[in-house]
């Protein structure tokens, strides 16, 4: 029986894990990998939250720059001007809300908004990034990436051991935040799949050995982001995003099988209702037992 991850300060919440939980994707970005600029306007934000909410999202995160291989940075005005208004709009919605972003300036913005995580594909190393959130209780999700977005996968990403390099990483940012003050009930762990790794060595060894992640000495949560990504297209030969729902969904399988506690997807519904079998299947074999 694997072991469930500790309690989750997350703003306003306190998440648990006795199943893993579900991130809904909302990028109100206009070059986004998997929706190309679907959800730019407020509006539309808006309904597509409310959707994803009661398909069975119980987080929703929300991000005002596109982090896919490649893509260029958004000067800050904008980015502040596409997910502000967003938090805003959704504060109430009864579900925690999650910024997607590495800027200090959006970070501190977004949890004044009403931004109960941030989730930092630079783990919070940026300048500033960690003052802008340890007086809070804000949830922190720290990703591992190596180089940065607009150059990660030109060249083919090296590493000894993958996993043993993404659980060093994690030991070292845990450390350093925590010697500042924050509380480590407040920090989740994403391996960053996608995130300067190789299309499929370095990504499916990642994801068999998720657990493996994880520092021995935490009981942490671990965020799985795999959904419609190209180590997807790789296996499936599934050139489009939009067309990579059944295997977005096996991998949220595998990696809830593996041990993690938060799945970032798209696809709400047919998460939850894989999960859902899933979990079912678990618990009759607990019965059994």
């Amino acid at each position: 029986m694997q072991t469930v991850a500790d309690a989750l300060q997350c703003g306003r919440f306190t998440l648990t894990f006795e199943r893993p939980l579900i991130m809904g994707i909302l990028n109100v970005t206009p070059d986004s990998f998997s929706d190309g600029g679907r959800f730019v306007a407020r509006d539309a934000a808006l309904v597509q939250a409310e959707a994803m909410i009661r398909d069975g999202a119980d987080i929703i995160d929300i991000g005002g720059e596109s982090t896919r291989p490649g893509a260029p940075p958004v000067p800050l005005a904008e980015e502040l001007e596409r997910v502000i208004p967003v938090i805003e709009a959704l504060r109430s919605a009864g579900v925690p809300l999650s910024v997607d972003t590495y800027k200090p300036d959006v970070m501190r913005a977004a949890v004044s908004a009403g931004a109960d995580m941030v989730n930092d594909i630079w783990g919070f190393r940026r300048e500033g990034a960690i003052d802008a959130v340890k007086d809070s209780v804000c949830g922190l999700c720290l990703m591992h990436m190596l180089g940065e977005p607009e150059t990660m996968q030109k060249h083919e990403p090296v590493y000894r051991d993958v996993v043993a390099e993404v659980r060093e990483f994690f030991d070292e940012r845990v450390r350093t935040l925590t010697k500042t003050g924050i509380s480590q009930n407040r920090i989740c762990l994403d391996p960053g799949f996608g995130f300067g790794k190789s299309v499929t060595v370095h990504n499916y060894d990642l994801l068999a050995r998720l657990a493996s992640t994880k520092p021995a000495n935490l009981n942490v949560p671990l965020l799985a982001g795999m959904s419609r990504k190209s180590m997807l297209g790789a296996v499936t030969g599934r050139t489009q995003p939009s067309e990579r729902i059944a295997a977005s969904v096996a991998a949220a399988i595998c990696a809830a099988e593996r041990g993690a506690s938060i799945i970032r997807v798209h696809d709400v519904a047919a998460t939850a209702d894989a999960l859902k079998v899933w979990q079912a299947v678990r618990d009759a074999a607990e019965r059994s037992q």
